[in-house]
């Protein structure tokens, strides 16, 4: 059996959308309390916390993929890639390859007959090292405890070895 992972990233919003919500059904001739419709409290997409929330767990599963030799394919809007290449280390992530484990589909919202359709815009892939370096993780877990030996191994003193 063959398989790939299909993961559909959404944005987060920060904020609250309850007076604009208030507002709708007050134009809409319900009744609603005047105080929530008039707040000036704002709310938004929250594009910096959805971007490493998704990277974080990209590199936690793509290693898995990448042992398996399977592949992991991203469904985000355009902006949101966008972004992601704007404030993450996205240069290495070019035009997909197949033989990379992680791949990332981006589809944008446009007007159509009738209404609004998603258009897919572009595919673009890497591999585990590929995201690491997204979130600027210059070292592997190997890298990392070979450093750490180095330090514990420099406090280490004739005063301070264990001797029975």
């Amino acid at each position: 059996m063959d398989f790939v992972g299909v993961e559909f990233q959404t944005l987060d919003t920060t904020g609250t959308v309850w007076p604009e919500r208030q507002r709708f059904l007050l134009s809409r001739g319900l009744p609603v309390s005047e105080y929530d419709a008039g707040s000036a409290k704002a709310f938004g997409m929250n594009w910096k916390m959805t971007a490493k929330t998704t990277l974080v767990q990209l590199h936690h599963k793509i290693e898995t993929f990448e042992g398996i030799s399977r592949h992991l394919v991203l469904v985000v809007q355009d902006r949101f890639l966008d972004y992601m290449r704007r404030e993450f280390n996205f240069g290495h992530v070019q035009t997909a390859r197949l033989g990379d484990p992680m791949h990332i589909h981006a589809y944008g919202l446009r007007p159509g007959d009738g209404g609004l359709r998603l258009d897919f815009r572009e595919r673009v892939s890497t591999d585990t090292s590929g995201i690491s370096a997204c979130l600027g993780l210059q070292v592997s877990p190997t890298v990392e405890l070979v450093e750490i030996i180095r330090l514990l191994e420099a406090r280490i003193s004739d005063r301070t070895v264990l001797t029975i």
